[in-house]
């Protein structure tokens, strides 16, 4: 059976895009799913200084093992002032550090969300510029606008964006 991991590019308890993303892994049938929280991957801010003197962390490690063990990725980006959250790109930081190729080029359903109706579009531009330089293998993306008018506890609200994410999902599951 194929394996996924999925999660949010944010360290929000109550973060929408982690609602996204485990949506979205909870509507791929016929793989073995595993939804991460980069709470459980605690880090500090990087710097060269600290990595010369510490070394690449445990947490690092682990996520890198998540990727390798994975057939895929769902990844949901959260937006801050138009890039990605400083909890996620700290969480890169280190990746990168530790394998600059460390995506393996598994095949990525990239999602981002956001409460505003630009749906977290301009950090999912700079993903899809900026990943592939690290082996990612972006399948598909889909951008969610205006999170609490389009999604409920049942799913996306909007019948044209579900068929979207549908179609997204579709392209992500014949690549894995």
């Amino acid at each position: 059976m194929k394996k996924v991991i999925a999660f949010a590019g944010s360290n929000s308890k109550t973060s929408i895009n982690k609602q996204l993303a485990t949506y979205v892994a909870n509507s791929i049938d016929g793989i073995e799913m595993k939804v991460l929280d980069l709470n459980d991957f605690n880090l500090p801010l990087y710097s060269i200084d600290l990595e010369k003197e510490q070394g690449i962390r445990e947490p690092v490690e682990k996520f890198l093992k998540y990727i390798k063990e994975a057939n895929g990725i769902v990844l949901s980006l959260a937006e801050h002032n138009g890039a990605y959250s400083a909890a996620f790109k700290n969480l890169f930081d280190w990746l990168s550090r530790k394998e600059v190729k460390f995506r393996n080029k598994k095949p990525m359903l990239l999602l981002a969300t956001s409460p505003g109706q630009n749906g977290a579009k301009s950090c999912l531009n700079i993903a899809i510029d900026r990943f592939p330089k690290h082996d990612a293998n972006i399948i598909a993306s889909f951008s969610l606008p205006s999170f609490n008018d389009t999604f409920s506890p049942e799913g996306i609200t909007d019948p044209d964006l579900q068929k979207e994410l549908n179609d997204a999902i579709v392209s992500f599951k014949k690549a894995l």
